[in-house]
């Protein structure tokens, strides 16, 4: 689907963070491998073990109970739960994360045509803004604003809503970008313009 061509009309575009702007699991294998290390330090167990029985488990059920099952393997203390979430919160990250080349390819264009960039994202508001700071966004943070719906306790297709107000805009003025079943049905409630975002191409 040409987005450019889908843009043209648009004032507003709004994307979701997770494997909308870069892919979550470039930000979720960097704890788990923090963790190994922390791991490591503390209990004197493997973490290059540690980290692969992770990431195995990651890629083939995903998040759900990740530390029960790790802390089961390896003989682990339940109060190292804290470690782990707090990880996420928080975490240093050895490499920054990169935008989908498609994404920053797109984003760079609405910042040429004067479009406004708006991220609307949900889960943990501390874990997301610490994503985005640890984001190369390669000169376009100055152009973000970004909404955490967590925080705000509000459904996205409300925050969406508010967007419009603000901009005195239509739906039809705006297009957002997602890479879910959930963002695309929080944008039907509202008739927004919605795309996913691997579709996007120039």
């Amino acid at each position: 689907m040409d987005a450019y061509q889908l843009a043209k009309d648009k004032q507003v575009v709004i994307f979701e963070l997770d494997d909308v702007i870069f892919p979550e699991k470039d930000y979720l294998l960097q704890v788990y491998y923090l963790f190994a290390q922390f791991i490591e330090y503390a209990e004197q167990k493997n973490a290059q073990t540690i980290l692969e029985f992770m990431r195995v488990e990651y890629e083939s059920n995903g998040t759900d109970h990740l530390f029960e099952k790790t802390a089961t393997e390896f003989d682990l203390a339940e109060t190292y739960q804290y470690n782990f979430d707090l990880l996420h919160q928080n975490a240093r990250l050895p490499l920054k994360l990169l935008l989908f080349k498609n994404i920053l390819e797109f984003m760079q264009e609405l910042v040429i045509d004067r479009k406004k960039i708006y991220i609307v994202t949900a889960g943990n508001p501390e874990q997301q803004l610490n994503k985005i700071k640890q984001t190369e966004w390669n000169g376009l943070e100055k152009y973000l604003t970004v909404f955490f719906a967590d925080e705000l306790g509000q459904p996205k297709s409300e925050i969406f809503l508010n967007i419009l107000s603000n901009n005195n805009l239509s739906s039809n003025e705006a297009l957002v970008v997602g890479a879910n079943k959930f963002d695309e049905e929080q944008s039907k409630l509202i008739n927004l313009p919605y795309i996913v975002s691997l579709e996007i191409y120039r």
